[in-house]
């Protein structure tokens, strides 16, 4: 791998550790403010709103600057969004600000991915660089919970500078402030990425011609017989994750009686369950085979439902890692597979960027259909249920999709997957 990319790893591990431990931080905020639990769950979706909202603007954003500035930009935003939660925002409002900031990093830290690296990398590439954000995942969730502990924050509410009322009284606000340095350091990192020889590309000069562009691209990839399938997989995968980090939580304070703290343990071992997946993927999963995974879809989705039956933490963390596992496994090649069509198609910002609209879209409507569910007073079981029926059937509907593709256009998809294989030898 090229020096450069470890420097896009350090950047991002930093700054998706402090996402996650700002998610735990902001669901317990919102629990000691005596907030039903409907807004806790709608955590999820206000942070992807400005994904859907602004997919038109941050593709050709990521891709008329270099990728470095666009993710220093964009750490500088997610500071903001923390700002407002510590100083009086309603944390739903700020928390969709940050969301802002992560919908303008992605397209940037994945686009510079093709930039930067062969064909031949892209799936070793994505296997490290989702490995190690779901390492983030673990260690922020984990962070998140342990800095409003009762061992840590303490101490953090003790630090004070002389003379300055900081306004910071709470566990959850001290956590907060504590994540700020850590948006800080991934910033520094984001300055040291190397800029690509890829010439930029200019953005369209109004807002209804970045909307037409993104349109046209859009329709692209899902016109493309291997992109529509590797998009739809992988909007429905993150549509799953992106809500099963609340989900995690929900259950666990009904099934084992867990307060955030303990809680977030677990949704860390389901985020060590897919790193594993996704370290296996990379070293056994190549682009032309990338399609033999979407069974797993269906087998996750039947997964969450197990949950319901399980009432010890014996069983629930095998269990996690399991379904965690299975997840990681499922999304890096697919990923892999949907960057490779993307970049062919069209620039690897776009690229990103209609990724992220699809895949931010479901997260916004399956955390919807989750938080309404708990709204009209279903118990965690059932959302449980109806969500894990919903993504197994989702996903079915996919592998019959593409089974109907292989059968009506064979000789275009493996024209498709011959290339792939070309570029990565």
């Amino acid at each position: 791998m090229k020096k450069g990319f470890y420097t896009i790893m350090s950047a991002q591990f930093f700054s998706s550790l402090a996402d996650n431990g700002l998610f735990v931080a902001a669901v317990e905020l919102l629990r000691a403010s005596g907030s039903g639990e409907w807004q806790r769950a709608a955590l999820v979706p206000m942070f992807a709103l400005f994904y859907v909202v602004l997919a038109p603007f941050v593709g050709a954003f990521a891709d008329a600057l270099p990728k470095g500035r666009v993710m220093f930009i964009s750490n500088t935003i997610k500071v903001a969004g923390c700002l407002m939660m510590l100083f009086g925002s309603h944390p739903l409002v700020a928390y969709a600000v940050v969301g802002l900031g992560a919908a303008a990093y992605s397209p940037a830290k994945y686009g510079i991915l093709t930039e930067l690296l062969p064909a031949s990398q892209l799936v070793k590439a994505n296997g490290w660089i989702e490995g190690l954000t779901i390492a983030s995942i673990i260690l922020g969730v984990l962070l998140g919970g342990q800095l409003m502990g009762q061992h840590v924050a303490p101490h953090l509410l003790a630090f004070d500078l002389p003379g300055v009322d900081t306004g910071v009284d709470t566990p959850p606000e001290a956590a907060i402030a504590t994540l700020v340095t850590l948006y800080v350091i991934a910033a520094l990192f984001n300055l040291r990425i190397p800029r690509t020889p890829v010439p930029l590309r200019a953005m369209p000069g109004t807002a209804s011609e970045m909307i037409s562009d993104f349109h046209s691209c859009n329709m692209r990839l899902w016109q493309d017989k291997l992109g529509q399938i590797s998009l739809a997989t992988t909007t429905l995968f993150w549509g799953v994750s992106g809500n099963l980090r609340y989900i995690v939580l929900a259950w666990a304070a009904a099934a084992l009686g867990y307060g955030t703290t303990q809680a977030s343990a677990l949704v860390g071992v389901v985020a060590v369950g897919t790193a594993v997946g996704a370290v296996l993927a990379s070293m056994r999963m190549q682009l032309h085979n990338a399609t033999k995974v979407i069974p797993l879809g269906i087998a996750m989705g039947l997964l969450v439902i197990v949950l319901n039956v399980i009432d010890n933490v014996a069983m629930a963390a095998p269990f996690l890692i399991l379904l965690g596992g299975l997840g990681g496994f499922l999304v890096v090649p697919m990923n892999a597979l949907l960057q490779h069509r993307g970049h062919h198609l069209m620039g690897a910002g776009r690229s990103i960027a209609v990724q992220n609209f699809n895949e931010q879209a479901c997260i916004l409507a399956l955390g919807a259909f989750y938080t309404g569910l708990t709204k009209v007073g279903m118990s965690a079981y059932g959302a449980i249920t109806m969500f894990g029926l919903t993504v197994a059937g989702i996903m079915f509907v996919i592998g019959r999709w593409h089974a109907s593709n292989l059968h009506k256009h064979g000789g275009e998809i493996e024209r498709q997957f011959a290339h792939s294989k070309l570029e990565e030898r």
